[in-house]
Parts: C-alpha cells; structure tokens; sequence
C-alpha cells in the first residue's frame, strides 16, 4: 500500500521545499488541498523540487471551476511534473459552491460524470488534434482553435480522481475516473457493505477492471511515542471526527454501526457552537472504528490490517510527529 501526504503549505514559498521534505521521508504523493490557497498553484513549485514522487489535488473543487479550466491547468501540470500529476476532483457543498463560489448547483452525480466526460474529450482533443465537440446537458465545448491547442502531452494525459461519498457519486467514479478518493469519514465495514458495490457497479456499467483503478483513502491517525501522546493525539482527532459526524452526508457511517442518533445530534450541538462539547459525544470505540492509533510501528501494522480494501492512503495526524516516526509508519505499512 502506498502512503501519501498532504502538501500542508504554511507559504506558498515554502510549497517546493515541502514536497522534497516528504519525497525524502518516503511519501508516494503529496496532495495540494483546496483550502486557504489555490490548490494548483504549490503544485507547480513541487514538481520543480521533486523527482519521482506523484503530484495531484485532493481535492480541487470541480463545480468552483469549469472542465476546460482543469484539463488545461492538469496537463501543464502534467508536463511540469514529467508525467506524475493526478487531478482530482470533488464536488464540496451546496452552500460552498452557491455562497462562496457563485455557481450553480444541481445534480451533482450527473454533473460530476458529465464534467469528467468533457475533460476526456478537451484531453482527446489535445492528444488527437480531433475536433472538439462535447455537448452535454451541463457543459458544452465545442471550439478549439489550434492556437489554443496545446497538443500532444509528451507524458500522455493525467489520471484522473473524483471524490464520492453517496452510492451514485460512487458508481460515477467507477464508471469514468482512474480513482477513487474515500473521505476520512469512513470504516472498513461500511466499505465492504455500501461503498465498495456501489463503487463494483460503476465499473462494470464503464466496461472497465478494479486492477487498473485505485482506491486512496485518507485515514485519521493519532500517533505518539507514549500512552499520554497518542492519548492526547485521540483526543484532538476525536474533535475532527466529531466535526464529520455532524454532517448529514456521512451520517450513514454513524448508522450502520449502531449511533442511529449521533448525527442529529452533533448536527444541533454544531449550529449552538458547542464544538468542545461534542467531542465527548465521540466514545473510543467509535475513535477506533474510524482511525487508528498507537505509536508508529503499531499504527504502520493498523494502517496495512484497516485499508485492506485500498491501494493507497494518505495520513491524517493529529499532532507534531517527528521524521523519524513518519518513516518508521510508512516502512511498516508500505
């Protein structure tokens, strides 16, 4: 299994060094993240400072964009990495896309497939010189004079990752992308039982083998050297799983393992602002349903028995870890 890493960025400055840092500790990947920068743009520092580690966004917003916008910026990125670049895709919220980005928001399983249709078609169109002309119900291309034409990429085409949670976002990334990010909100049982068939579904309905697709899952840690470090880690680990839980589009995690009621009430405890108080709502048998704890080597053995249904996963901490105890986890797990 493959570990990767988020590219947590203090500076854009610093994105560069970041990269090389965690390419030297052992990381498989690290991950650009739309957060309180663009999440392309550490990438391109990276690529520059790397040598053979993957590069990719986990996530960029897709509805915050258009697919012209990130086939464009993907291939760039995939020339500047010398063929190591993986967009990846997600949709957010309906009140992050209609509030904080001014689009438009409408069935986001459909818009999804259609959106990673018309990259297929623009990246076709850049490798073929075929004429464009993708018509959809939501995005439509249909012009592409060869000044804007960047041809062939010397690397071929990115890989493509979409983010899903709910059964048909799932099947839509079977069905169209090269892989599937699995949200941290998430349990080994609940895979096997509700994501992974509807995941089945959507290759088969694409005509496409689960050996050429790859499962990365991110994977709330908390690790420390002692009882009162991994102790402490749980504890503010549990905050984030508490923050998660308090959403409706993850409550069927909560469900199917017996917190039929958690959800709803997170959910109000959240709009009174009572965030400490509900990171008791989360006991540690629920802690250790979700993540994994314990002190690096325990935690590299946990990671390899957990995601056995993965092919990657990037970790989650949740306190400062020192180098040698990140490369100790990914010699275990790997």
């Amino acid at each position: 299994m493959k570990i990767d890493a988020a590219l947590m960025t203090r500076g854009l400055e610093d994105s560069g060094e970041m990269a090389a840092d965690l390419e030297r500790q052992g990381f498989a990947a690290a991950w650009g993240f739309e957060g309180p920068h663009d999440p392309f743009f550490p990438l391109v520092l990276a690529s520059k400072q790397t040598e053979h580690m993957e590069l990719g966004t986990a996530i960029a917003v897709a509805f915050a964009r258009n697919p012209m916008i990130c086939s464009q910026i993907a291939w760039d990125l995939q020339e500047l990495s010398r063929g190591r670049f993986i967009l990846g895709l997600g949709t957010q919220i309906r009140p992050h896309i209609e509030k904080r980005f001014s689009q438009p928001w409408s069935k986001p399983a459909a818009r999804m497939r259609e959106f990673a249709l018309a990259i297929r078609a623009i990246w076709e169109c850049f490798t073929e010189g075929t004429r464009l002309d993708f018509r959809g119900e939501f995005y439509n291309h249909t012009l592409m004079t060869p000044v804007f034409n960047p041809g062939p990429n010397p690397f071929g085409p990115p890989k493509l990752f979409i983010a899903g949670v709910g059964a048909k976002m799932v099947e839509v990334v079977g069905e169209v992308a090269d892989g599937f990010f699995v949200h941290p909100f998430h349990s080994p049982a609940f895979m096997e039982s509700d994501t992974l068939p509807a995941l089945r579904r959507g290759l088969d309905r694409g005509g496409r083998a689960r050996e050429n697709f790859q499962i990365s899952c991110q994977t709330i840690v908390a690790m420390g050297s002692n009882d009162e470090e991994i102790s402490t880690a749980r504890q503010k680990a549990k905050g984030q799983i508490s923050f998660y839980g308090s959403t409706p589009a993850y409550r069927g995690v909560l469900d199917h393992h017996g917190y039929p009621d958690l959800q709803p009430k997170l959910n109000r405890m959240s709009k009174e602002g009572r965030w400490l108080e509900m990171i008791n709502e989360i006991d540690d048998e629920l802690f250790d349903t979700i993540g994994v704890s314990g002190t690096p080597e325990e935690v590299g053995q946990r990671l390899r028995e957990r995601n056995a249904f993965a092919d990657r996963t990037t970790l989650m901490l949740y306190n400062e870890t020192d180098r040698d105890a990140v490369i100790d986890v990914i010699r275990t797990a790997s």
